[in-house]
């Protein structure tokens, strides 16, 4: 088996695209076959290697390895040519001066469901596009996976361009003999390409027909549903993140974008949701695609990545979150990792309530950056009342016999019980004191985490006003 991934280096790799190349390289891998990467790069103007390198570090970011490659379409120009000539001495071309008001007026003479042929444009061989000559009756069938059979019939095709005057060729032409050549068994690709297909594979039949790739298979298609956001229309940046460069920026880890990745539009079978790698490339089978479009949700994806989250160890989690930090956040990466115990810890009692890497930090900077400005958070929880709750809890504190997040419950507990108020009357003044903010961990682990005299320096700041 060989399968390809086929991306045109034209902006940053669509959330699509990256489910394309990962159902490709799923199949790969459960088939122990090769997973070619091919740059299509005939958009001369916005093929940029700026662009190229967001596919590459895209693509290593989610670890998805390619076997071969990558192949730029761009370097085969001589290769297309050499087919190009040979589809036209052959006569499964032609050179054809005809416009595309000549088109227009061709399909309202004959109707527009009949073929254009432009034949009866033929210039002197030598000048004008080249057109592919469709086979006069009959139809080409697509066989795919996913959909079943498709006819398309040649009546209702037109002779494709498949070169320019210039003899550049186009896109479904370098697309067929590319995968000719590099002797693709499945084109795994999204739904879109439906309609180029018997284009590219009428190119097969006749590159074959003059010699190009006699021993080559003729690929099997599989056209993936198209992807839609929660709200059923076609996925945008309306929807939230559109790419895999914003999924890493949001702080996803690249194991749970792969496991909901493989989920949109594609079922294991027996309702399974969280999956590793390893179980996704034993289960993927590309005849249980759906054909119905898939959603893709953010915040479902948000809830698979904490669990995720959830299953690293501490000290994994805290390298993860010092690697994301690095790129989004110099500064307050130095500062996690100047005190290794400490964002350990920091990170132990916080991954309970985070669901992606960018989350630990607005939740646990203040044990390494001290307490955040909220002026409000100070005059909800800091008034005439609440300064009394936290004077009676530093006393608590400050004789607590010893500082383990049992004691530190204990000794603010009895401040709530002998107030008889609610615990939130109690453990806010004490959260806003000690962090700045109504937000952080578990108040008696933040406590604890801090340590007596730190937490009692930032309570005496807070009394102080």
């Amino acid at each position: 088996m060989r399968v390809r991934f086929a991306p045109s280096p034209t902006g940053a790799l669509h959330i699509g695209g990256a489910r394309t190349a990962l159902f490709n390289w799923l199949l790969a891998r459960r088939h122990n076959g090769t997973f070619l990467l091919r740059i299509e790069d005939t958009d001369r103007e916005r093929s940029t290697p700026e662009n190229v390198e967001q596919i590459l570090d895209a693509l290593r970011w989610l670890q998805l390895d390619w076997d071969e490659g990558p192949v730029f379409q761009g370097e085969r120009a001589d290769r297309h040519h050499e087919a190009l000539e040979a589809l036209l001495n052959g006569g499964h071309a032609y050179r054809s001066s005809a416009t595309a008001a000549d088109v227009a007026a061709y399909k309202s003479l004959h109707g527009a469901e009949r073929g254009f042929r432009g034949e009866g444009w033929a210039g002197n061989q030598k000048e004008g596009a080249v057109r592919l000559r469709v086979p006069a009756g009959g139809a080409t069938v697509v066989h795919d996976v996913i959909r079943g059979d498709t006819r398309f019939e040649h009546v209702h095709l037109d002779d494709p361009v498949i070169a320019r005057a210039d003899g550049s060729v186009l896109y479904n032409f370098a697309v067929a003999i590319d995968d000719l050549d590099a002797h693709i068994t499945h084109v795994v690709r999204g739904e879109d390409h439906l309609s180029n297909t018997p284009k590219q594979l009428l190119v097969l039949q006749a590159a074959k027909a003059v010699g190009f790739g006699a021993d080559a298979p003729e690929p099997l298609y599989a056209h993936l549903p198209l992807l839609h956001g929660p709200d059923g229309k076609k996925l945008s940046k309306r929807h939230g993140a559109a790419s895999v460069q914003e999924l890493r920026e949001a702080g996803y880890l690249p194991e749970a974008v792969r496991n909901y990745l493989a989920l949109l539009g594609w079922g294991s079978g027996d309702d399974a949701t969280v999956m590793s790698t390893d179980e996704l490339v034993k289960r993927f089978e590309l005849e249980r695609v759906s054909r119905n479009p898939a959603r893709f949700d953010e915040i479902k994806l948000r809830w698979l990545d904490g669990i995720y989250i959830r299953e690293l160890s501490v000290p994994e989690l805290a390298d993860r979150v010092l690697d994301f930090l690095r790129i989004a956040d110099p500064a307050a990466a130095s500062a996690a990792e100047a005190d290794r115990d400490l964002l350990e810890g920091a990170v132990a009692i916080s991954r309970e309530k985070i669901h992606t890497l960018a989350d630990f930090w607005p939740l646990a900077r203040f044990f390494f950056t001290g307490i955040a400005e909220d002026a409000s958070a100070r005059e909800r929880w800091l008034g005439e009342q609440g300064v009394s709750m936290l004077n009676d809890a530093r006393t608590e504190l400050s004789s607590a016999v010893s500082f383990d997040v049992p004691a530190v419950e204990a000794a603010l507990a009895s401040v709530v019980e002998r107030h008889a108020v609610k615990p939130r009357e109690v453990y806010q003044p004490v959260r806003v004191a000690i962090a700045g903010t109504t937000i952080s961990p578990g108040i008696f682990e933040s406590v604890a985490l801090l340590g007596r005299e730190e937490t009692l320096r930032r309570i005496d700041v807070a009394l102080a006003g």
